[in-house]
């Protein structure tokens, strides 16, 4: 600061000066400014300063992503994820769109050629109508003309011929003869009846019937020429011989019927055997036999399970030149909650998973899957629950590969080892999916090593078992899982011949409201086609439909297809085989065969009590009780499952006995049956319809819904342990010994007692042992000290002690005292 100043000189530019020449140029007085024009200020480059709609767009950003309690970068990336959820489902909605238009068209045009081919129809019967009445129209005037030209022509005929002198010499001279007068011939008009010919008799007098009858003469000979035959034994010179087939058993009437001879032929036969019978009697075989032959024709035996001969036909090896690869089936098996059917959605990119109630699969489902590299694999998905053994086996013996999932977290458990024996008895390779690879305690080595155990020895453990680390979750090792059954497929060399008729096996069976019995059928060879007559178990039909598993009508099915199918009669058994046959009668007869060997297995032979031991075994079934069940479910498959499984949960004791068990919802008539029988009906992911559940109502039936198979066991297996009799559990506490008996008035005998041991309870049980020997059993009905009721007198001290109902004390007489619980039983 220089002296003289009175304040520092800011520093800094000052008002006024010039930007960019330096304050300290000059040291003199400043000279006065001239005004300058303003300078407009410089632009902001834009590569620095945001523009204003990206700031705020970025400040919103942040500020909701501040609100949800995530980083910016969170936030965007899960903008970014639901913008291509959103994208993907719009093309699936298109996707589907364009194939319902497609399906449309598809309709349209069929419905044009039908309507095209009826026209066509209509056109050709109508020109064969216009040609027969031309045709008729050209006879009746022939006819006409023929009628006309005779007419005219006789008459004319008559009057220009000359007339002939016919009399004779005695007439011409004058002479008179006489002669027999002409009567013109008797006419008769259209609807005049005939002359009535033959003998008069009082029954057609009376009837009023005219016309000629038998007579006596022709009788009698009809009569001998009868006699004559029979006694010829029915062989006549022009006597047809035919070849009679002949089943196990049949009757008369069916055995004339086939000899084309009437059946009072063959019963006159038989009378003549010295045997009586009916046309309506059953005869055996051997009968047969003879009569047919007897009467001359040729015997062609045959027993009732011919009519399955070539059911199921094996390719031969002149069907190998038409043999084609086809796609492998497999199985995904496993134990229940390890992944399997989250593997196949992720396979599939689909979610069945979630649709399953409690998340498990409760029945075979069957779909085929098309991987990227063009590949086709058909897959069932069984059930992992401990219910559904035997859809597991089923599953193991339709398919050619065994894809087996085990948890990485979890490792083998019970119905992983059950999968495991399953596929070993069907001779299956085996393919393991170490699914849950994500999951924090997996852990593979583990598995492998455990697997050991059950001779599953990996390639990792120098084996040949394939073994692929997967996770559904994450939608990792999917496509190496792929190429293993793959490459698993072409060392098989899976081959089949589409054009024979086609074969399989039923995988499930349910009833459905307007649509009917649906079959879910696998093809295991040949090909399918609309309008083929199938035979299922004891179930026949012809093909009306066919589907795949996302609904789309299918006109053939080849090999290794899976598909639902209408038409059937009724549901088959999940696990029969089916195949096409060549008529309808066929389809009938093999149908009708199966349901009678059916009902013959179910009648039980009479067994005689040839033992005591055996008498006492009935007598003890006989205090067995029951608890009946009606059993409905939505497929045939799950209604078995259920079914073994509930008659599976009783004892000695008590039992549950499935009076009826069917797929389909809950008709009146499953109401009425259930009444009958005195029996609640279990709905097993089925409903009762609205006249049902009023019937229901009246009747007092108890309808049970359930969704999920081991809730449904539970409950059951608590009603049934509710049915059990308590246990009785006895305790000991106490000895007293009678010193004196003391006969009051009031009470009656009353024992002055010495307590030995442990202690004395009023109320407790007690036994009046007399030289060990237990003379009553009973309880206390007074127990005093001196002249005071009390409730227990211990070791040591005296007491008075009297018997409810029994007076006959000795002295010297031991009393045992105890205690009675008793304890719920259960069925482990």
């Amino acid at each position: 600061m220089r002296p003289g100043t009175g304040a520092a000189k800011p520093k800094g530019p000052q008002p006024g000066a010039v930007p960019g020449v330096s304050s300290g140029a000059s040291k003199g007085p400043k000279p006065p400014m001239t005004p300058m024009a303003p300078k407009k200020p410089a632009a902001p480059k834009p590569a620095i300063a945001p523009k204003p709609q990206q700031r705020r767009n970025v400040d919103a950003a942040a500020e909701a992503a501040r609100k949800l309690g995530l980083s910016k970068a969170e936030f965007l990336k899960r903008q970014a994820a639901l913008s291509s959820a959103q994208k993907q489902q719009e093309e699936r909605a298109l996707l589907r769109k364009a194939e319902e238009e497609a399906r449309l068209a598809r309709v349209e045009e069929e419905r044009a050629l039908l309507e095209e081919k009826r026209r066509e129809q209509e056109a050709i019967e109508m020109k064969r109508l216009e040609e027969e009445e031309a045709a008729k129209k050209k006879a009746e005037a022939e006819a006409a003309a023929k009628v006309q030209k005779k007419a005219v022509g006789s008459p004319l005929a008559k009057k220009d011929a000359p007339k002939s002198d016919e009399r004779s010499e005695l007439e011409k001279a004058g002479g008179r003869v006489k002669k027999k007068r002409a009567t013109p011939p008797p006419t008769r008009s259209k609807g005049e009846t005939k002359r009535r010919r033959g003998k008069l008799t009082i029954v057609s007098a009376l009837s009023g019937n005219d016309d000629r009858q038998r007579s006596l003469a022709s009788m009698k000979r009809a009569r001998e020429r009868e006699k004559a035959r029979q006694r010829g034994g029915g062989r006549g010179a022009d006597k047809v011989q035919r070849e009679v087939t002949i089943p196990e058993t049949l009757t008369i009437a069916d055995l004339a019927n086939r000899m084309s001879e009437r059946g009072n032929a063959v019963i006159k036969y038989l009378s003549q055997q010295g045997e009586s019978h009916g046309v309506n009697d059953v005869i055996d075989a051997d009968l047969a036999e003879l009569i047919v032959e007897d009467f001359g024709h040729i015997v062609k035996r045959v027993s009732d399970a011919d009519v399955e001969h070539d059911f199921i036909i094996d390719d031969t090896p002149s069907d190998e030149k038409d043999r084609k690869p086809r796609a492998p089936v497999i199985a995904i098996m496993g134990h229940v909650d390890h992944g399997k059917t989250s593997l196949l959605d992720a396979l599939r990119t689909t979610d069945v998973a979630s649709g399953e109630a409690g998340g498990i699969t409760q029945h075979i489902g069957a779909y085929q899957i098309k991987l990227k590299s063009g590949d086709k694999i058909t897959v069932l998905d069984t059930p992992g629950h401990a219910a559904f053994s035997q859809m597991r086996t089923r599953g193991a013996e339709a398919v050619d590969i065994v894809v087996l999932v085990v948890a990485a977290d979890d490792g083998v458990m019970p119905q992983t080892i059950e999968s495991i024996k399953y596929a070993q008895s069907a001779d299956k390779p085996i393919i393991v999916a170490i699914n849950k690879m994500d999951a924090y305690e997996a852990n593979p080595t583990k598995v492998e090593t455990d697997l050991l155990q059950h001779n599953i020895i990996t390639e990792s453990m120098s084996g040949e078992t394939q073994a692929i680390q997967v996770s559904a979750k994450e939608k990792t090792g999917l496509q190496d899982l792929a190429e293993a059954i793959v490459n698993q497929a072409e060392l098989m060399e899976l081959k089949a011949n589409p054009t024979r008729n086609a074969d399989g096996l039923v995988i499930e069976s349910k009833i459905e409201k307007g649509r009917g019995a649906v079959a879910t059928l696998l093809v295991k060879r040949g090909t399918l086609k609309r309008g083929a007559v199938v035979v299922a178990g004891e179930h026949w039909g012809k093909v009306k439909a066919m589907m795949d598993e996302k609904g789309k009508t299918l006109k053939t099915a080849g090999p290794s297809e899976a598909i639902e199918l209408m038409g059937l009669d009724g549901a088959p058994m999940p696990g029969e085989p089916f195949a096409v046959v060549e008529d309808e009668q066929k389809a009938r007869e093999i149908c009708e065969y199966r349901v009678q060997k059916r009902k013959d297995a179910e009648i039980e032979p009479p067994s005689a009590m040839a033992s005591m031991e055996q008498m006492m075994a009935k007598l003890q079934n006989k205090e067995v009780s029951d608890l009946p069940l009606l059993v409905k479910a939505d497929v045939e498959g799950s209604a078995q499952a259920i079914k073994s499984s509930l008659e599976a949960l009783g004892n000695d004791e008590v039992r549950a006995k499935v009076v009826y068990s069917a797929a389909g919802g809950i008709s009146e008539s499953d109401v009425q049956q259930a009444k009958i029988s005195g029996a609640p009906i279990i709905a097993f992911n089925v409903r009762a319809n609205r006249q049902a559940k009023d019937l229901a109502e009246r009747e007092g039936v108890e309808i049970r819904y359930y969704s999920i198979i081991y809730e449904l066991l539970e409950e059951i297996k608590g009603a049934l342990e509710g049915m059990l009799a308590p246990e009785r559990k006895e305790t000991f506490i106490g000895y007293a010994e009678a010193l004196e008996i003391f006969d009051i008035s009031k009470l009656g005998k009353i024992a002055g007692c010495k307590v030995t041991e442990g202690r004395v309870e009023r109320g407790a049980g007690v036994r009046l042992l007399r030289d060990d020997v237990v003379i009553h059993e009973g309880y206390l009905s007074t127990l005093k000290r001196f002249k005071d009721e009390v409730p227990k007198v211990q070791a040591g001290m005296e007491c008075g002690m009297g018997f409810e109902g029994y007076h006959d004390l000795r002295k010297g007489d031991q009393i045992e005292c105890f205690t009675v619980e008793m304890l719920d039983r259960t069925l482990d």
